[in-house]
This record gives structure tokens, sequence and C-alpha cells, in this order.
């Protein structure tokens, strides 16, 4: 089994580092947690200062509008995703080790960074427009058509049965999706431990494998029902009386 890949840091923006860039993070990072609890349509600029404890002019000296925060909030994020399970799918050689690759690098993103996370998809749902917006859509079909190639190959050999890689993708990130409502970092079992059961039964099934006894009475039952279905049906004495309608089967 691959090991667990550490996701890469957030791409830095151009400039050299110092500390207006640490005060950009500070206020990025604030800003991910109110878009996080409250969504992106629900937290204004001025939301955003208060909780910074600074004035709005000082903000727009980073964001001078939500359009900014999109881009770093919405699109940085999602590229960086693409780019850390990009690479996680590429280290590995076989389809389904893909799939899992594939799996367990999103969750593990999603497990250092929540509120990343979080915003990013209540952004991406709520806010963006233009050029912007169909930019978040290229990233977010860039990274769902991976999956739904690992799908694909597994299919053409053979290791995947046939099935629509389109529904299976989506049966797969559902799955993801649905982890980010209701995981809890101090939970029982940790984001790594649940993908792990979680890809178990969604690529080998909840039932378990026939035992070969049990297979062989399932194949003996199935002749003997073969058989029977084949015999001439009994002779039958003619009815009396009055015919019944014809819409209404005469057997019953």
């Amino acid at each position: 089994m691959s090991q667990r890949r550490i996701p890469s840091s957030p791409p830095a923006r151009a400039g050299a580092p110092g500390a207006s860039d640490t005060r950009e993070n500070q206020l990025l990072a604030i800003a991910r947690r109110l878009f996080a609890r409250d969504g992106y349509e629900r937290t204004s600029l001025r939301d955003i200062a208060e909780a910074a404890d600074i004035t709005k002019a000082a903000l727009y000296y980073y964001f001078p509008n939500k359009e900014a925060l999109y881009e770093r909030v919405v699109l940085e994020s999602m590229q960086s995703l693409v780019d850390d399970v990009s690479a996680a799918v590429a280290a590995e050689t076989s389809p389904t080790a893909r799939i899992r690759a594939f799996m367990q690098s999103s969750a593990d993103v999603f497990d250092l960074a929540r509120d990343r996370w979080i915003a990013g998809s209540r952004a991406f749902r709520e806010g963006g427009s233009g050029g912007q917006h169909l930019a978040a859509i290229a990233l977010r079909d860039r990274y769902e058509s991976l999956l739904r190639q690992c799908i694909a190959d597994g299919i053409a050999s053979s290791e995947v049965r046939a099935i629509d890689p389109a529904i299976a993708g989506r049966f797969l990130l559902s799955g993801l999706n649905q982890m980010t409502h209701w995981h809890r970092p101090d939970g029982r079992l940790g984001v790594t431990e649940v993908m792990q059961q979680f890809l178990d039964m969604a690529l080998h099934g909840l039932l378990l494998e026939a035992r070969p006894a049990q297979a062989a009475e399932a194949q003996s039952s199935a002749a003997q029902s073969a058989s029977v279905s084949k015999a001439p049906p009994a002779s039958r004495k003619p009815r009396t009386g009055t015919p019944r309608s014809a819409a209404i089967p005469t057997d019953v």
C-alpha cells in the first residue's frame, strides 16, 4: 500500500515574503474560517475586517474586493488540490492503486486544511462570476476527469467491471464530500482510516464472497429450478361455466 502523501503548501503569491505577506495569510485564514462557517455570500468584507480587528480601508490594501478573495480562496486552493492529487496518482502503476491514491490524497488535503476545503467549496457554489468562475469550473472538471480516467483505465485492464466511469466517479466523490460534513477531528477514526474503509467497501462491496459449499448448493438449486421450468405442464380438465373476462388472468 502506498504511503500517505503530505499535500503541498498552497501556492505562494508573487513577491518577496515579509511582514506584509504574513499579514495577508492571516487575513486569508480569517476569510476562509468565516466562509466555511457562514458561507461566501453571507460574509462581507466588513465581517472579515472586524474579525481581523482592522479597518475596511486596511483590508482593501490586501483585497480590494471579494473577487480578489475568491481568487485566493477558490482558485489557488483548487489548483493546489489538482496538483497534489495528480502527483499522487502519477506515482502509482495500476488503475486500482491510482483510484485509491486519488481518493486518499484528496482526503489528506481535506484533513490538513479543513477550513480551506469547506470555504473553497462554499465559495465555488455561491460566488464567483465571469472568467474567475469559468477558471474554477475548468479546475473542477480537470480534477473529476482524472478520477474518471482512472476508473476507465481499470475497466480497460479488467481490474474494474464494466460500469459507467462518470457515475462511479460521482459515487466515490459523494462519499468524500459528505465526509466533510460529518467527520470530526476528535472522532473515533481519523480521515485516513475512514477513507480506507470507504474505499474497501466501494471497491470490494459489502457482501462476503460465497464459500465453495454455498456456491455448489446455489448451482445445484439453479439446475433444479431450470429442469422444473423445462418440464411439460400437466394436462388440465376443461373448465365449465361462464367464461371469465379476457382482461382477467384465467389461472387465478
